[in-house]
């Protein structure tokens, strides 16, 4: 199974994921050209910017509500 497809898989099973997550889980070091590749096979991809107490932010990836229910 490839990055995307895992992802995706991820995804659909009503996850949000990380750069860090991503890393942990499979190994995707690039997870924003990941999240692009899928977009560009038609998934609808949203994402928002966490900030942690200290600071840092990062973004948290998520299928649309209108793809999660395509995916149900």
């Amino acid at each position: 199974m490839s990055q995307n497809q895992a992802i995706l898989a991820y995804l659909q099973a009503g996850h949000g994921i990380t750069a860090l997550e991503a890393l942990e889980e499979f190994q995707c070091l690039r997870l924003a050209a990941r999240v692009s590749d899928l977009k560009e096979m038609g998934n609808e991809i949203g994402d928002i910017w966490v900030e942690k107490p200290n600071g840092k932010r990062f973004k948290r990836y998520f299928l649309t509500p209108k793809q999660q229910e395509l995916s149900v």
